[in-house]
């Protein structure tokens, strides 16, 4: 999400940067946002390990590398079936209202 930010400048300043940012074709804004990315360099995201492994502590281990096409089959069936029950459900509340 991006934060609206004022920042003053001297007039020459601010004549040049936008007359470059017309040489650039791009906004004065997008001139500035791209200055500071620059100057700043790309932001280090540490990710955490467990958002890889780990994800689970109980259950049954899985060789996800051998049985991908099968437990893939398995989540769509459950998604299915329990499509299939809510429409099941919402047809016997509206029958049950008529």
């Amino acid at each position: 999400m991006s934060a609206r930010t004022q920042v003053t400048l001297d007039p020459e300043t601010r004549r040049r940067a936008q007359a470059k940012a017309a040489e650039k074709k791009i906004s004065f804004a997008e001139y500035v946002r791209r200055l500071v990315v620059d100057d700043l360099g790309e932001a280090e995201t540490k990710l955490d390990i467990s958002t890889m492994f780990d994800l689970a502590d109980e259950g049954q281990e899985t060789d996800v590398a051998n049985q991908k096409d099968e437990m893939i089959a398995e989540a769509i069936l459950d998604v299915h079936s329990s499509r299939k029950r809510r429409k099941t459900t919402k047809l016997k509340l509206r029958s049950r209202r008529r």
